[in-house]
């Protein structure tokens, strides 16, 4: 007689509340850590010299472009890591380009976002996906879509989840010129925060420590609603409404 296993049913509420709380631990400290480094996030972007700024956002397809190929092929000889551990090869990489200041900090910038990708595939094989299909590739990117901790508000922003691009292929070279424009926003405020006079080195940790975790656990996020819908046979946009009005209701709990 052949045993049949009982595959316990999906508790769709724990998943999403789980999901919640990740997106929740997104923002945090940190991000109060970068306003006190950086001043007020307004007009923090002109810190930086006039052809840095006009230069981001090719700077910035460039750096995605390359931080894919490079995170997928150090996955054949380099095991992901645990998220502590990405988080601190960010930080001393922001250090060491906090130190050096300005050139410093454009040569740490793309090897960043290469350790960034990497620890958002390493997410995504944790959740069951592989991170050498394209289509996680694809996914991988649209993680950066959800801009940075800077960027965060109150609200419960998660278009990010919900952005649409037929899967073909020139699909890659789409999906990064959408998000490039977002991101560059980002990395400006990145570069521009370690910029700042007499903390130097401190200020490019900081940094580097807040934007990994906020990406891990967006990535946790993103791919956790995936593996939900999938798990449980839901539409993603029944999910993203759900997981909005959970966020909602936070907001509105945590002001009242």
């Amino acid at each position: 007689m052949t045993d049949i296993a009982l595959i316990a049913p999906i508790d769709t509420e724990a998943e999403l509340d789980r999901i919640a709380a990740h997106y929740q631990a997104a923002g945090g400290a940190g991000v109060k850590l970068l306003n006190l480094l950086g001043g007020k996030v307004e007009g923090i972007l002109e810190k930086l010299p006039e052809p840095v700024r006009d230069g981001l956002g090719d700077t910035t397809e460039r750096a995605l472009f390359l931080a894919m190929q490079a995170a997928q092929h150090s996955r054949t000889a380099v095991p992901d890591q645990k998220e502590w551990v990405n988080t601190a090869v960010t930080t001393a990489m922001g250090a060491a380009g906090g130190f050096g200041g300005l050139p410093a900090a454009l040569v740490e910038l793309p090897a960043t976002t290469a350790v960034l990708m990497r620890a958002i595939q390493g997410v995504a094989a944790n959740h069951g996906f592989d991170p050498d299909a394209e289509n996680v590739q694809f996914d991988c990117v649209r993680v950066f879509s959800a801009a940075g901790p800077l960027a965060m508000d109150d609200g419960a922003d998660l278009s990010f989840l919900s952005l649409r691009l037929t899967l073909t292929g020139s699909a890659m070279q789409s999906l990064i010129t959408a998000v490039a424009p977002k991101l560059a926003f980002v990395l400006g405020q990145k570069l521009a925060l370690q910029t700042v006079p007499v903390l130097g080195a401190v200020a490019g940790a900081s940094v580097n420590y807040t934007y990994t975790k906020y990406y891990q656990q967006i990535a946790h996020v993103h791919f956790g609603m995936r593996r939900l819908a999938i798990d449980a046979d839901l539409s993603n946009e029944d999910l993203v409404m759900r997981l909005e009005e959970r966020m909602q209701r936070h907001i509105r709990t945590k002001s009242s």
